[in-house]
């Protein structure tokens, strides 16, 4: 590459030879350091490279490029400052001709850190949406054990059996964020595991709506189609699938959440509608992303990145629409055992 190419790069970049002379620096690099181009070249790495560490130490007598093992052949990233105070991340090539000769020459890159900034912001969102999540139901259950202890002799068996209920269903919230964190996460590094067999949709569907139905008052209609071909899927991630979208319908909606399933070439459909204020087309693409939560109505944000990533895992798709009178659609297909 040539001097003149070191311009076209995104990141900063110092070269140096075997001596430890400066012999090229690109704008991005001269820029950040603070340093006249046709200056520095001859210089001495350890000069131009100006960059310290909160301890105070320079890149070059932390790391020294020029010793160390002749089997040495880079300097890790590490975080470093600028004479400004902008943090960069910086990594090192060590060039050797040979094992048995000494250092030819160093390249020294510096990337800005605002990348890692950006991911160290979105781990913590995790950890807020996840500590969140997890403290209400904890709360539960911590409180009403705690009850149970301090006042077992003067609890009837009707409030014993209500609170040891109110635990039991605070507890099955906690498994299940943990199996949707755990989830994403396999999603996110292809790792997620299927055990997929021959299944009934309308099954596996009329449990989950009689499940949600049983923990809310807002009214769910079912209505399941005659001679639905079998799909096969995993019968506990399509219940995830089916459950979140049913949640979320009644925990966005504001009337009666409707159910349907049919059967649709080349599989079957699963659509779910809600009597909210629905999901406008420009926000359609965002729904599926991480800890979106549209209409500020809970929920860890989670449920419909997931609802895309088990359904695309199972070879299907979603799609998002305007249910009839207002409100939002969401249907899944997923093809028929033996289609394709």
């Amino acid at each position: 590459m040539q001097p003149a190419d070191l311009d076209l790069l995104a990141d900063g970049v110092v070269i140096a030879d075997g001596s430890g002379a400066v012999t090229a620096v690109n704008a991005v690099a001269a820029r950040w350091l603070g340093a006249d181009r046709a200056a520095v070249v001859g210089r001495p790495l350890s000069d131009v490279l100006a960059l310290q560490d909160h301890e105070g130490r320079d890149w070059c007598s932390f790391n020294c490029p020029y010793d160390g093992l002749p089997t040495r052949s880079a300097v890790p990233e590490q975080a470093w400052l600028l004479p400004d105070g902008t943090e960069v991340l910086v990594v090192a090539r060590i060039h050797r001709p040979a094992l048995d000769q000494p250092v030819a020459g160093v390249a020294v890159s510096l990337r800005s850190g605002r990348g890692r900034d950006r991911l160290d912001r979105e781990r913590s969102d995790l950890v807020a949406t996840v500590a969140h999540e997890l403290r209400s139901p904890l709360t539960g259950v911590k409180g009403f054990v705690q009850a149970l202890l301090n006042r077992w002799d003067k609890l009837s068996d009707d409030q014993k059996k209500l609170m040891l209920t109110t635990v039991s269903v605070d507890s099955d919230r906690l498994s299940r964020l943990i199996a949707e964190l755990l989830d994403v996460a396999r999603i996110d590094t292809g790792r997620l595991q299927l055990y997929p067999r021959p299944s009934d949709a309308g099954v596996l569907v009329r449990r989950v709506v009689e499940s949600v139905a049983a923990g809310t008052s807002r009214p769910i209609e079912l209505d399941i189609g005659e001679s639905l071909p079998e799909i096969t899927v995993d019968p506990d991630k399509f219940t995830q699938v089916v459950t979140n979208l049913v949640e979320n319908a009644v925990r966005h909606g504001s009337g009666a959440v409707r159910v349907s399933v049919t059967a649709e070439e080349p599989g079957v459909r699963v659509r779910v509608e809600d009597e909210g204020e629905g999901i406008s087309p420009e926000m359609r693409r965002r729904v599926f992303t991480k800890f979106w939560t549209g209409g500020g109505r809970g929920g860890s944000g989670l449920g419909l990145y997931l609802v895309n990533g088990l359904v695309k895992a199972h070879g299907g798709t979603v799609a998002i629409g305007d249910a009839e009178g207002g409100g939002a659609r969401i249907d899944v297909e997923l093809p028929a055992t033996g289609a394709g």
